[in-house]
């Protein structure tokens, strides 16, 4: 009975080592196969690198604004009831001060002169005469042959007649006014923004003809906070951005002395020196919307390249190398940008230290910890090759 009992237990003893010895296998091999799987891991992607240097950078202030005229001057009809009958400049012409713009119908106006001409004449001839009376009634006034009511007519006669020569000119030159107002002057060099004239037109007086910017000057006001405006001051150098792309310099002649209770906003004043080159020059109109900047001076600052710098989630990242080939992502927080070699450069105002090695290219396809290979480097690096 004993050696019955013993024999089904020695059986389940050697099948339960056996199963011990299976799984120890089993478990071996795994083991095996992941650090062989490990040491065969792959990069995920072949980088560039870069570390975080130092630049001169230029502080700067953006601001967007309009282009106006820097002063506008409207020239309106001095004459009253004349028709138009000469417009000889149109919009967009380049016109010097004392140049006829348009000339009125000066017919009736001539006649007019040419009636007070014949007035005053007429008034000279009866002031001579006058003066003539009055004298020999001054002569005779001694030896009584006249009476003193006669020899008080002829002394007022003369003051009459001269009085009349006086009016008479007056009248001349009204009418010489008039005739003067029938061509329309430029008072001013500029270029013509504007035109209401058309020939054949009867206008009044005061009525507006032509518009005119100045000198041809412009200017930009760019709008800025009431923070910013404090910053700024008169002289300082500007740079204004056309919509299409062209430059032209510009210098702070005046700051709004109020700021806008609606937006909280002052105007800069900024007079625009315009490019030489008239096709340049005409990028620049009044009325535009314009970008510019206000430049402060130069500072040093920790820059890295523009494609190094990622944004996620509203963040700003950049991927530190490690040792290992491992990246890790940093935040950091971004400043100024700028140009440099035709490259963009972004400033690193936190988060990263000078001399760190960073993934310069892909950063958009890497996440943190990932394995990387760098561009150049070999392949496996820690594998040694067997004798």
């Amino acid at each position: 009975m004993m050696k019955n009992t013993l024999m089904p237990m020695k059986l389940l003893m050697v099948v339960m080592l056996n199963f011990a010895f299976a799984v120890h296998a089993q478990s071996s091999a795994s083991a095996n196969a992941a650090g062989s799987s490990a040491s065969a891991a792959k990069p995920s992607l072949t980088v560039t690198s870069t570390q975080v240097g130092q630049s001169q950078m230029s502080s700067k202030l953006i601001a967007n604004g309009s282009i106006a005229a820097w002063q506008e001057a409207i020239i309106g009809s001095e004459s009253n009831g004349l028709r138009i009958a000469e417009v000889l400049v149109n919009v967009g012409d380049s016109v010097n001060r004392g140049q006829v713009l348009a000339r009125f119908a000066s017919e009736a106006v001539n006649a007019d002169v040419t009636q007070a001409k014949a007035g005053l004449v007429e008034a000279e001839a009866t002031a001579v005469e006058a003066t003539a009376n009055a004298d020999r009634a001054r002569g005779l006034q001694a030896s009584g042959a006249i009476s003193k009511q006669q020899i008080g007519q002829y002394l007022t006669a003369e003051q009459t007649a001269k009085a009349r020569v006086a009016a008479a000119k007056a009248s001349l030159d009204v009418q010489l006014l008039r005739l003067k107002y029938t061509q329309v002057l430029a008072p001013d060099s500029g270029v013509i923004s504007a035109r209401t004239a058309t020939v054949g037109a009867v206008v009044g007086n005061g009525a507006e003809l032509f518009r005119m910017i100045r000198q041809g000057r412009l200017e930009w006001r760019a709008e800025v906070t009431s923070a910013e405006l404090s910053k700024l001051s008169q002289g300082m150098q500007a740079l204004v951005i056309a919509p299409n792309g062209e430059q032209a310099q510009g210098k702070v002649r005046s700051l709004a002395p109020t700021v806008d209770v609606n937006n909280r906003t002052g105007l800069v004043y900024v007079d625009l020196t315009l490019p030489k080159d008239k096709k340049q020059a005409h990028s620049f109109k009044a009325g535009m919307f314009a970008r510019g900047e206000f430049v402060f001076g130069n500072s040093q600052a920790l820059t890295v390249p523009q494609q190094a710098v990622v944004v996620r989630d509203g963040f700003s990242y950049v991927f530190k190398l490690n040792n290992d080939q491992r990246v890790t992502q940093v935040k950091v927080q971004t400043g100024r940008r700028m140009q440099v070699n035709g490259s963009e450069v972004v400033e690193i105002l936190s988060g990263i230290n000078a001399g760190t090695s960073i993934a310069a290219s892909g950063v958009g396809f890497l996440n943190d910890g990932d394995l990387v290979k760098l561009a150049g480097a070999p392949s496996n690096p820690t594998t040694s090759t067997k004798k």
